[in-house]
C-alpha cells in the first residue's frame, strides 16, 4: 500500500474541512485520506451540496503536496483523480467516463462528483484536498440533481465502499507517482480518452445562449476547447460552459 490507512469517521460536516483542519494542526503524511459513512454538509462544485443517504455511499477526501506543480498546471490534480475513478469503476461496468472538469458519468448519469481545494504558495501548489463522493449502494435520489445514478442501479450488486477506496487510492497513487515523474503528456491523453462527448455534435450552453459543438481539446490549464457548427473555436474556462442533457 504507497499510502497511509485510511482514517474512517461515522459522521462529519465534510471530509474536505475535517482533513483541512488536520492538515492545518500538524501536517498530514502525503495521500492521507479521510472517509466517512454521512456528511452533514457535504459540498459539490458551484456551491452546490452533495446528497447522499447516510451509509449508502463513498465520501472522501485526501491529501498531497505537489510544490513540484505550478498553479497553472493544477488541472492535472484533477485529471489524475477522474483517471483513477474511471479506470476502478470500469471495472465493475462498462460506458464509464468522465464529464469535463471532473465528474464521472455513466452513459448521461453523474455517477461521482470531485472537489478539489489548493492552497498556492507563490506560484507553486503547497496543497491539495480532493473530495470525492461516489454513489455506490443509494437506490433513491430526492434533491432535485437531474441525472444522478448509483453503482447499485447501474448492476444491481452491492458494494462495500472500503474495498472501493482502497482500489480508488492505490490508483490514486499510481497516478500521482506518474505526476511527480513528469509524464504530463501521458496523463493529458489518458484523460483526453476517457471524456464524455468525445466524437460527434453535442448540445452546450454559454453566456450567449445554446449551441451545438464538437470536442476540440483540453488545454493544459483545463481549458475546454470546442469547434462549433459552424466552424469556430470557442475555448472555455470552469463554469463558462454548460453541457445540455
Amino acid at each position: 500500500m504507497n499510502y497511509p490507512e485510511p482514517i474512517f469517521l461515522q459522521e462529519t460536516t465534510s471530509t474536505n474541512t475535517y482533513l483541512a483542519g488536520l492538515c492545518d494542526r500538524m501536517p498530514q503524511p502525503e495521500l492521507t485520506c479521510v472517509y466517512t459513512s454521512y456528511q452533514t454538509s457535504g459540498r459539490g462544485q458551484r456551491g452546490n451540496s452533495w446528497e447522499s443517504e447516510p451509509g449508502a455511499n463513498l465520501l472522501f477526501s485526501f491529501v498531497v503536496y505537489p510544490s513540484f506543480l505550478e498553479a497553472g498546471r493544477q488541472f492535472f490534480l484533477s485529471q489524475i483523480t477522474a483517471l483513477a475513478l474511471t479506470n476502478v469503476l470500469s471495472d465493475y461496468t462498462e460506458d464509464i467516463c468522465i464529464k469535463w472538469p471532473n465528474d464521472i458519468y455513466w452513459k448521461d448519469k453523474k455517477l461521482c462528483g470531485t472537489l478539489i481545494e489548493n492552497d498556492l504558495t507563490g506560484t507553486s501548489i503547497s496543497r491539495s484536498i480532493s473530495g470525492t463522493g461516489i454513489n455506490l449502494n443509494q437506490t433513491q435520489f430526492l434533491s432535485d440533481a437531474p441525472n444522478p445514478v448509483s453503482l447499485t442501479q447501474i448492476t444491481g450488486q452491492t458494494y462495500n465502499p472500503t474495498d472501493i477506496l482502497h482500489q480508488v487510492m492505490q490508483r490514486i497513487s499510481w497516478y500521482y507517482r506518474l505526476l511527480q515523474d513528469g509524464h504530463t503528456t501521458e496523463i493529458a491523453e489518458r484523460y483526453k480518452r476517457m471524456l464524455y462527448r468525445k466524437e460527434g455534435l453535442h448540445a452546450y450552453r454559454d453566456c450567449e445562449g445554446s449551441f451545438l459543438a464538437r470536442f476540440r481539446d483540453i488545454e493544459p490549464s483545463g481549458r475546454l476547447v470546442l469547434e462549433d457548427s459552424n466552424g469556430q473555436c470557442r475555448k472555455y474556462l470552469f463554469k463558462e460552459v454548460t453541457f445540455e442533457l
